[in-house]
């Protein structure tokens, strides 16, 4: 079998993984990562733990879609029990991190009173050392800078913890990544390679190109029962073709939540890259299957899980040939770089844009909006809503954005124009801020404090006036999580009287009345721009 040449199959889940959890964008910047260890990981643990039968009634519980319960049966506690103990044992210089950030944030409360911070840099703890700067605001509020590129060189960037979990996937039932780890189950195989690695280039390829069996054995190291489980992942069976774009004009073709391709014949352009694998379903939708060989740019509008996806980002990197993200705060803990974390992962041409700057691309360019809103007020510099030019066509793709300022708009609209078409997220109700900053924060916050402080988009009135300002032609809802196969990083399930599809229904139904095309998108779409 090793000696004919095979294609990677459709359905294969490739899951990466730092010590056996989802890698999302915190998970892979050390101190970050450390943060989440201590407390998210170890917290999880203990708790399963101790009471296996409290995390199976949760996780039952539709009100408690998305909390810290892990999506197991009794049967996997000693495998848990492992997996809590090896951490404990073996990462200790990241808890020690995480301790050490806990120390130095009590250390500026305590010490840092307004007068220099020069005599505090030999108190800071050890593991820090050379690793931050201390600064204030102009209110003599004090904090830290990470000096993250000499981090990701520090012995806290353990590239030993990252792998890929190969398995077949034929339904869209995964666990919560926030709050699961994945453990194997022996029908998996694991990968135990960098993430920056150029032999998963070499296996993703096969998705489209053939290539020997015994060739990808020999590189990736596989022997015995491993390589037999791996040897069925793949199959004789080419992929039907792409059929790429060749029209005079362009096309979109929506993939699901905020996941779009545009095309024209010469350039292709894939929004916030997040898929579904090819398995059979009820929902019609394009995959991996419908992407084309070259993905000139792929833009990220902000540093969530469910908008910058890993695991789909890597098996498209020996596709993508420039990868656009917005600019960075420049090392506040909670706003880690994704230029530094892509790099980190193997992707050589990253740009980061700032706000209001443009690249250019054959009858077009790219845009970077301001993007207010859904990140709990933290100071999180690194998001963009993106414009995209192509020929007479303007579209604007607004991603979360909350429209808390309805006079930036105004201020934006006045520097680029009105809109053809107008893409925005109404998931208005929003989990509270620590969802998922809460492990970053040293102090704890009130409850109504954090409840007051959500990590939602647009309701119906932000929304319409966003559209009173660009005037688009049409208007189309997207990214509310909405799509199952989403349901493994958003836990979302919404009915008729959840409060995102009450305002995107109104938003719907007002820009129907004033004679505007206006939906809200689910599954597949495709538009042929002229």
């Amino acid at each position: 079998m090793t000696n004919a040449a095979y294609y990677l199959k459709s359905n294969v889940l490739a899951e990466p993984l730092v010590d056996s959890w989802y890698a999302w964008a915190h998970l892979i910047p050390p101190a970050t990562a450390a943060r989440n260890l201590t407390e998210r990981h170890l917290r999880i643990m203990e708790s399963y733990i101790e009471s296996p039968e409290a995390h199976i009634a949760a996780v039952k519980n539709p009100a408690l879609l998305g909390g810290p319960f892990m999506d197991f049966d009794r049967n996997r506690v000693e495998a848990v029990r492992c997996l809590r103990d090896r951490t404990l044992t073996e990462r200790s210089h990241l808890m020690s991190l995480s301790r050490s950030i806990e120390q130095l944030d009590t250390l500026l409360r305590e010490k840092a009173a307004g007068f220099s911070l020069e005599a505090l840099y030999p108190d800071i703890p050890a593991c820090l050392q050379g690793y931050v700067e201390l600064i204030y605001d102009l209110n003599s509020n004090p904090s830290f800078r990470l000096i993250e590129p000499l981090l990701y060189k520090s012995p806290f960037y353990d590239t030993s913890l990252q792998t890929i979990m190969l398995s077949e996937i034929g339904s869209d039932d995964r666990p919560f990544v926030l709050s699961t780890p994945r453990i194997d189950t022996g029908d998996s195989v694991q990968l135990q390679i960098p993430f920056a690695s150029a032999q998963l280039d070499a296996l993703f390829r096969m998705k489209t190109s053939a290539a020997p069996l015994a060739a990808i054995l020999d590189t990736l190291g596989l022997t015995g029962a491993e390589a037999r489980r791996f040897e069925e992942f793949f199959t004789e069976d080419a992929p039907a073709p792409y059929a790429k774009y060749e029209g005079e004009g362009a096309r979109w073709r929506y993939f699901g939540h905020a996941c779009i391709l545009l095309e024209t014949p010469k350039v292709s352009v894939l929004l916030d890259p997040v898929l579904s694998y090819t398995y059979e379903s009820t929902i019609s939708r394009y995959t991996y299957d419908d992407l084309p060989e070259v993905i000139d740019y792929a833009l990220i509008t902000h540093n969530h899980q469910d908008h910058i996806m890993f695991e789909t980002l890597l098996q498209l990197r020996q596709r993508i040939r420039t990868i656009v993200v917005p600019r960075s705060g420049g090392g506040a803990l909670q706003d880690p770089s994704l230029k530094l974390l892509l790099q980190n992962c193997g992707f050589q041409n990253v740009i980061e844009l700032s706000e209001m700057e443009e690249i250019g691309f054959d009858r077009g360019s790219i845009t970077a909006v301001p993007f207010l809103g859904e990140h709990g007020d933290l100071n999180v510099l690194t998001k963009s809503a993106y414009l995209l030019r192509i020929d007479k066509h303007r579209l604007l793709f607004a991603a979360d954005s909350c429209n808390i300022s309805p006079k930036l708009y105004e201020h934006v609209h006045r520097e680029i124009g009105d809109v053809d078409a107008f893409f925005v997220g109404m998931e208005c109700d929003g989990a509270p801020m620590s969802w998922i900053y809460g492990p970053l924060l040293t102090q704890r916050l009130e409850r109504a404090k954090d409840h007051s402080r959500r990590l939602a988009g647009s309701n119906y009135e932000r929304a319409l006036d966003m559209v009173d300002q660009f005037h688009p032609k049409e208007v189309y809802v997207y990214a509310m999580g909405q799509e199952p196969w989403l349901n493994h990083v958003m836990s979302i399930k919404y009915t008729d009287k959840s409060n995102p599809i009450i305002h995107s229904n109104n938003l719907i139904q007002t820009c129907r009345s004033r004679g505007l095309i206006a939906e809200r998108l689910f599954g597949e779409k495709e538009i042929l721009l002229p």
